[in-house]
């Protein structure tokens, strides 16, 4: 089973366009450079979030810009935009319902996920875009920094 890097890609994308906003063009293209995914993908996720909120585009342009300041979007703003209600979890519902196990799996790990999905959406809600891009701008700068050290 591959599981999706939407979320991820997503994350990535707003980052990309808050950190090179007036550096480069901001084109599908790319974006997509940076995420090593299509540019066509990269259009669905801008898509998904502009339906959200999130961004604002306009038709032709290669000018996307973050429709609220970093520190205003959660990381489970994001997720909500791109994977909508999709669990976080999923259940295996082909199981042995003679089996121990197999019949009484599914209501087990149910309770156990849904207490799990939403510890890990608040803590996502109280993560914001700015947290993400300062890291990484940190992170960056100590890179550049150990690479002038050698």
């Amino acid at each position: 089973m591959k599981i999706s890097t939407r979320f991820s890609d997503a994350i990535h994308l707003l980052a990309f366009i808050h950190i090179y906003k007036g550096q480069i063009p901001l084109t599908s293209e790319n974006i997509s450079g940076s995420i090593e995914t299509s540019p066509v993908m990269v259009r669905k996720l801008m898509g998904e979030l502009r339906k959200a909120g999130l961004i604002e585009t306009k038709h032709g342009t290669p000018d996307p810009k973050l429709a609220k300041p970093t520190d205003r979007i959660s990381l489970l703003d994001v997720y909500l935009a791109v994977e909508k209600d999709k669990p976080l979890f999923e259940i295996d519902h082909k199981t042995n319902p003679q089996c121990i196990v197999g019949g009484n799996i599914q209501g087990t790990l149910k309770e156990y996920y849904s207490q799990a999905e939403v510890a890990a959406k608040a803590k996502l809600n109280n993560i914001k875009l700015s947290d993400v891009i300062d890291t990484i701008l940190v992170k960056q700068k100590e890179k550049e920094y150990l690479k002038k050290e050698n």
